[in-house]
């Protein structure tokens, strides 16, 4: 029993039962809260209620994912971490298109509010943070042009190739089949070299090591205590029964935020932008907390790699909804949004060409994040 209550502790607990409390409350009497028509007051209550047991389950599954990941050391432990938070997106995004709105373009809006979110402003504040705590940090430059590399290619193919092959942003059936395909097969090929071969590129360097070897450089930073597995499986229990609430509560926020979309008459990439700052928040705090503690690789593999992963798992699952429902699914950017992309892109190059990092370049990428929002209301 002591090892159970220091493993689950009391938050976590009231976390699990407070979500499976609204589970219940809206497996009984869901159909009844958002019957048609939906009144203003329930549905901004019952937003408010949904956002809230979201968020506190996604911070629970970043705070066991962020024990495993301590115990399986890098970059195993920010994997299970990122997959964790991605796979939420997933939901949320499907339960959106699944959804009786038509909302088109959800998926393309909450993949480039993720980029926005976690690489200008998350990664600014990483930046400017860190080097007020620690000065200039070091990070390993081979795994950051591999996380940027991918994010180029990947990005690129899905945002802004379909303004290219249509005139309305869109694949047709054959290419969106083929684009998932090449999608999932590249981003497979990416994770099998990031925990086998090329897992030095993703693990901190040890202070003082920029010149040594390849061989010797990164070694004791591989080195971790050995995991205890009763632990990690009680663990991994939690992190399952807080990952499910929120795919049972997913299609309730997005009933009631497609009527507030409307209601409001706000842009439709709210949408979005909303689910970038649910599934997103917590694991912006880790990775914050992590530059803050000089673990800049870190910081890198829960925001690279979480756009990485976001852009790997997302777009498959968008283009082989939007063909099963036969619904459509724009996913070309605004040139707008396509000059904030390129900007983005080659801001994220130069900040992370050398090996350290600048504070300079994180107010920049705070300026890039003030103009997303900026034109994300007076486009």
């Amino acid at each position: 029993m002591s090892e159970l209550s220091r493993v689950v502790p009391l938050s976590t607990v009231l976390r699990l039962a407070g979500s499976w409390l609204v589970v219940g409350l809206f497996f009984f009497q869901g159909s009844e809260l958002l019957a048609v028509p939906l009144q203003p007051l329930t549905a901004s209550w019952v937003f408010l209620l949904l956002f809230c047991t979201i968020l506190a389950a996604a911070f629970g599954v970043v705070h066991e994912a962020d024990h495993l990941a301590r115990q399986l050391g890098e970059p195993y432990g920010t994997l299970i971490l990122t997959l964790s938070i991605v796979s939420i997106e997933v939901i949320l995004i499907a339960s959106m298109l699944l959804g009786p709105g038509e909302l088109p373009t959800i998926g393309r809006d909450s993949i480039f509010a993720v980029m926005m979110i976690i690489m200008n402003l998350v990664i600014g504040l990483c930046l400017v943070a860190g080097a007020a705590r620690n000065g200039e940090q070091e990070y390993n430059a081979q795994g950051a042009a591999s996380y940027i590399s991918m994010i180029v290619l990947l990005t690129g193919i899905a945002l802004l190739l379909p303004n290219f092959t249509s005139g309305a942003g869109e694949f047709s059936a054959t290419q969106a089949m083929g684009i998932s395909a090449i999608t999932v097969l590249l981003y497979g090929a990416f994770l099998w070299l990031q925990v086998g071969s090329h897992r030095r590129f993703f693990v901190q360097p040890p202070a003082g090591s920029l010149h040594l070897p390849q061989a010797q450089a990164g070694t004791d930073a591989d080195v971790q205590p050995p995991a205890n597995r009763r632990e990690m499986l009680l663990r991994t229990l939690v992190l399952l029964g807080l990952i499910l609430p929120i795919v049972l509560l997913a299609h309730y926020l997005a009933v009631v935020t497609d009527y507030g979309i409307a209601q409001a008459g706000a842009p439709v990439a709210v949408g979005g932008v909303l689910i970038a700052i649910i599934v997103f928040t917590p694991e912006s705090i880790t990775a914050i907390k992590a530059a803050c503690n000089n673990e800049m690789q870190r910081t890198l593999n829960l925001c690279l790699g979480a756009f990485v992963s976001t852009v790997g798992l997302t777009v498959p699952a968008v283009l082989v909804i939007g063909l099963i429902t036969q619904k459509q699914v724009i996913m070309g950017l605004s040139a707008a949004e396509m000059l904030l992309f390129a900007i983005t892109v080659g801001l994220t190059l130069v900040s992370f060409g050398g090996q350290r990092t600048s504070p300079l370049q994180g107010f920049m990428h705070l300026a890039v994040f003030a103009v997303f929002g900026l034109l994300l209301f007076y486009p």
